[in-house]
């Protein structure tokens, strides 16, 4: 009878110190199911521990020498609690198979000795039953990243608005402050010393160099903020290698690093695949990346950048940034990414250049996060699509036309 679902996708472990009855069990249902066996409760944890993606039923004789078949699903559950979990009992230990059921470590119990054409039934109904629910948790997840990029997309959106409002002001009247600024050298040099005042002459430099310096930030501030809402390229035409981008965004910045004493290091294969991209904005990227490394990072330290390919359905690279950095106070990370929160590491920055980072990977289709720990330094986590999908880019225009 041909069905539906594929019972080879996900793999069956089955627990029991006696060998003959592990490969009774194998040469029943080897053929229809991929089995996993284990001689006892610890060996079988281990299995779950290691395989837990694949792992779909686990079924367990409840007395064997050492941890009992309760103890071993308990354990499941708290390393994989979406694990079909089944106890074999004999008839003499029914209480163990109802107090195993009253406090939910089980989907079922099934009597020893175990009748295979009966026993196939329970473990095809299971089976679907995991891969239904394992089809509605994927959906669920898709549904939820849809609508967090939708969150985000209208976020991006809203800055560049709030920026595209406020630049205009803004400007305007730092404009009247630059003026004012620019003619207060000389009349600073025209004034002599009142009598109840003594005025410094390199207090009034210094303040008047920091109030410039503030200018310009602000004015990076507003240009950063427009730049991250700029409506994107369509359809990610540009095809680019991420070790020459890495290389070419290092040697532009040659000067600054080596200025500050900062070391990079380029550990990307050359062979890994083309990304497709929107080229301005990918390279961007990761200057801003490492404009970010090089305010907060004290002289002589060390950035290294390596990827790998992960294979599926969507095939990603995914990027590691690290660097060997005083890190991050705890929980400094989750707030990495904020332009409005104050950076405890470098509270004089306004955290910009991560913010627009996290815009551009999202424009990509894909996600960056960061990790770190007081005296170990910070890790940035990227993942990338090799294609992003072209919804993406007409999704931000609607949203920006709108």
């Amino acid at each position: 009878m041909e069905t539906q679902y594929d019972y080879r996708k996900f793999a069956i472990l089955y627990v029991d110190d006696e060998e003959k009855s592990l490969k009774a069990f194998a040469r029943a249902f080897g053929d229809d199911f991929r089995i996993f066996t284990a001689a006892n409760a610890r060996d079988g944890a281990k299995i779950i521990e290691e395989k837990k993606s694949e792992i779909a039923i686990l079924m367990t004789d409840q007395k064997m020498p050492g941890e009992k078949g309760t103890w071993l699903l308990e354990r499941a559950r708290q390393i994989e609690p979406r694990i079909i979990r089944m106890l074999v009992t004999a008839y003499t230990d029914f209480q163990d198979a109802i107090d195993a059921i009253n406090t939910g470590a089980v989907y079922r119990y099934v009597n020893k000795p175990w009748d295979p054409p009966q026993l196939e039934v329970t473990l095809r109904h299971a089976m679907e039953f995991f891969l239904v629910t394992h089809e509605r948790d994927q959906l669920y997840q898709e549904k939820m990243s849809v609508l967090r990029n939708l969150m985000v997309a209208d976020r991006l959106v809203s800055l560049g608005l709030l920026a595209a409002g406020l630049s205009h002001h803004i400007r305007n009247a730092l404009v009247a402050v630059k003026t004012f600024l620019d003619l207060a050298p000389l009349k600073m040099q025209e004034e002599k010393q009142d009598a109840n005042t003594v005025r410094h002459p390199e207090f009034w430099g210094e303040y008047h160099r920091g109030v410039h310096l503030q200018i310009d930030k602000i004015n990076t501030l507003l240009k950063e903020l427009w730049m991250a809402s700029e409506k994107p390229a369509l359809r990610f035409a540009d095809e680019v290698k991420l070790q020459e981008v890495i290389t070419l965004t290092t040697d532009s910045l040659k000067s600054a690093l080596a200025e500050k004493g900062i070391q990079v290091e380029n550990n990307i294969a050359g062979e890994l695949p083309a990304l497709h991209v929107d080229k301005a904005k990918f390279c961007r990227l990761f200057e801003l990346l490492l404009r970010d490394e090089m305010a907060n990072l004290p002289p002589g330290s060390r950035v290294a950048f390596s990827a790998k390919l992960l294979d599926g359905p969507k095939p990603e690279i995914e990027i590691l940034v690290t660097d060997n950095g005083p890190g991050l106070p705890k929980d400094a990370a989750g707030v990495l990414f904020d332009p409005f929160v104050v950076r405890a590491d470098a509270p004089g920055e306004f955290g910009i250049n991560l913010m627009a980072c996290f815009f551009i990977v999202h424009h990509h289709g894909g996600h960056i996060e960061a990790s770190s720990e007081e005296g170990g330094g910070t890790q940035f986590h990227l993942r990338l699509p090799l294609k992003p999908d072209r919804d993406l880019a007409d999704l931000s225009n609607n949203l920006i036309e709108k």
